[in-house]
């Protein structure tokens, strides 16, 4: 992989980085209170539909953050850019999709029908 591709899919991390950090402060906002005795029934469904959403929001945004600093890792020991299955060589056009991304096309469509 060229120097040049190394410091535009770094660039690419460290935005979305900074994107989901600077989206932090509203993701510490309270989480909607789910249940009670507020209002009728639809309303404590809603805030109870409310509330596991914001959790699971929450939980994909610092797992995203993790495997980001996962890939900066990987980047300053050599093996960005490698399957970690595999150890074949991602392609370019995934890692320009997703450049945080561990696995080739082929490994992770085979997680994929595995799972």
């Amino acid at each position: 992989m060229s120097t040049g591709d190394l410091q535009r899919y770094k660039q690419r991390l460290l935005q979305k980085r900074w994107e989901l950090s600077s989206a932090k402060p509203n993701a510490e906002a309270p989480v909607p209170q789910a249940g009670g005795w507020r209002g009728d029934i639809i309303d404590q469904a809603n805030a109870d539909a409310e509330a596991e959403l914001q959790i699971r929001l929450h939980q994909s945004d610092a797992h995203l953050l993790e495997v980001i600093e996962e890939a900066l890792a990987r980047m300053r020991n050599g093996s960005y850019g490698v399957c970690v299955v595999c150890h074949q060589p991602i392609a370019k056009a995934r890692l320009e999709a997703v450049p945080w991304t561990r696995h080739c096309r082929d490994c992770k469509e085979k997680q994929n029908t595995a799972a």
